[in-house]
């Protein structure tokens, strides 16, 4: 079951990250060009650090997988995979249909009825 976790919802249009922990769920919108991506890194780290949160194999990293900008898309997917990497961290995609709006309801629904993809995440290009 996935309690805390990351979510990564970057494809070119309403840029967002999420972060849920101990109940408590947080959002930030980034913006949308490509300076944006390539301060995603910088984005989570400050978001982490702003929630007093230390990333770890008991997080679970969220990254839609389009459709959308190929660039936001695989920078996403880099990111989100390092700190798979170097945390532990399961992996998981959904894709930009499944999830309306950036909201804790919707992102445990998702979880709820087994929506996640946690094998190879396959991005989606436009």
């Amino acid at each position: 079951m996935i309690n805390n976790f990351l979510i990564i919802n970057c494809t070119g249009n309403n840029n967002s990250i999420g972060l849920k922990f101990n109940n408590n769920f947080f959002t930030e919108k980034l913006q949308n060009n490509i300076e944006s991506n390539n301060l995603l890194v910088s984005n989570i780290i400050g978001f982490t650090k702003k929630h007093k949160v230390k990333l770890s194999n008991k997080y679970s990293i969220i990254v839609n997988m389009g459709p959308g900008s190929y660039s936001s898309i695989r920078i996403s997917l880099s990111v989100a995979k390092g700190i798979q990497i170097v945390h532990g961290s399961k992996l998981y995609g959904y894709k930009n249909y499944q999830l309306s709006e950036l909201k804790l309801e919707n992102i445990e629904n998702l979880i709820k009825n087994k929506q996640l993809e946690n094998k190879m995440v396959n991005p989606i290009y436009q």
